[in-house]
């Protein structure tokens, strides 16, 4: 598989911002909560990808971070979850 200069990968994500925060999908879902959503973790070091996630028949969208106190600044606005980082030997 090939990618395009500067795009922007999940290894990227894992490498360059190993913060990650699970949103529940419902409230990134409507254009103004999407864009309310996505302008705060802008402001903050969020990447501009994210991915979903889904766990007990939940769905959620993670924004990467590459600063705790900012991962954990949008967890605070929003109620959002922090996910564990995963050491690979």
């Amino acid at each position: 598989m090939t990618r395009r200069k500067g795009e922007i990968t999940r290894a990227d994500l894992k490498r360059n911002r190993p913060h990650h925060v699970a949103l529940p999908a419902e409230r990134v879902r409507s254009l103004k909560n999407s864009e309310l959503v996505h302008s705060v973790g802008a402001s903050l070091s969020a990447a501009p990808l994210t991915y979903s996630l889904r766990r007990d028949d939940s769905e959620f969208v993670v924004f990467c971070f590459a600063k705790p106190e900012d991962a954990k600044t949008f967890c605070q606005r929003f109620g959002a979850e922090r996910l564990p980082r995963i050491r690979r030997p």
